[in-house]
């Protein structure tokens, strides 16, 4: 009786999903297909062509260089990083897809049409005085650094966007969001989202929300790689082999988040039709709730933006 009603349940289940999924014009299932992104964003700007500066050249900025080259709306010759001339991994990255790099940032500020900063945070107090004769589109994705700080250290009338991208990135699979500073128009925040959704995701919010938001998106990935730890090492406890528990862990995380992103279910419903009356998958969500599963990463979000706004707060002051 339970496995006919379970059964009938994810039928059920699977029409609802074809009918969300058949609704929507377009499907985010590829977000690193740069096709895709050329489709579903919008283009009175034509960023085709950009000439693109970095300063620093972590991982974080040959995911976005790789993206734009993917969506088409840049090429590798015409990107320039400036890098440690110890990081020789960065040097290699941005030169196997055609770019180059130099030593100092000088050269990366006067480069290009678009400057994003890619840097740590710690670092942005010795680059800032660096930039006190740019006046074209300045991204910054250093972490806790507010607009304020940034637009002190830039010309009067200097578009400045400030945005916070994730790991995932790297993938393709990036959740970025973005806040635009004083003089950055429509056309500047375009622009902005037109580069950072070639790598995912990206959504405009309001400075005040940047904190939450990298505890949540920035910091996230790290508390599912714990989840999907923890679930493969429940799973090996069981008797699976350590690679097919990580497999079947990391796709089951997946697959779920692209359920809740592609059918605009709520994730309480879609956990409500995987648990069957007395199954094994209720049984574990009891198990969960008694010992502060959803406690504990509402509490994990609200520690780390109350630790994103104590950075904030002592790089505003300096």
């Amino acid at each position: 009786m339970t496995v006919g009603l379970k059964t009938m349940e994810f039928l059920r289940l699977g029409r609802r999903i074809r009918r969300r999924l058949n609704a929507r014009n377009v499907s985010d299932q590829l977000l690193g297909d740069g096709e895709e992104k050329r489709k579903r964003i919008a283009s009175n700007v034509d960023t085709k062509m950009l000439k693109i500066g970095f300063i620093g050249g972590g991982k974080m900025a040959q995911a976005l260089a790789k993206g734009f080259i993917r969506a088409g709306l840049s090429k590798g010759e015409m990107m320039l990083a400036s890098c440690l001339p110890n990081d020789t991994g960065s040097i290699d990255a941005f030169q196997e897809i055609g770019s180059s790099t130099v030593f100092s940032n000088e050269p990366v500020i006067n480069y290009g049409d678009v400057l994003i900063l890619s840097v740590k945070p710690q670092v942005m107090p010795k680059v800032l005085p660096e930039l006190k004769n740019y006046t074209k589109l300045l991204l910054s994705i250093a972490m806790g650094v507010p607009l304020a700080s940034i637009e002190k250290a830039v010309p009067a009338g200097t578009p400045v966007i400030r945005v916070m991208p994730n790991v995932p990135a790297i993938v393709g699979c990036g959740a970025t969001v973005y806040t635009r500073g004083k003089h950055a128009g429509d056309k500047e925040a375009e622009i902005a989202e037109k580069l950072f959704s070639s790598v995912g995701v990206c959504e405009e919010v309001p400075e005040n929300l940047i904190d939450p938001v990298t505890a949540l998106a920035a910091s996230g990935p790290a508390y599912v790689y714990m989840m999907i730890e923890a679930l493969a090492d429940g799973a090996v406890k069981m008797g699976l082999m350590r690679p097919t528990a990580y497999k079947l862990a990391a796709q089951t995380v997946l697959g779920a988040g692209t359920m809740v992103r592609d059918t605009n279910m709520h994730p309480g419903q879609l956990k409500d039709d995987v648990a069957s009356p007395g199954g094994c998958t209720i049984t574990a969500i009891h198990y969960l709730e008694r010992h502060g599963l959803r406690s504990a990463l509402i509490g994990a979000v609200e520690a780390a933006t109350k630790r994103c706004k104590e950075v904030s707060s002592h790089s505003d002051k300096n």
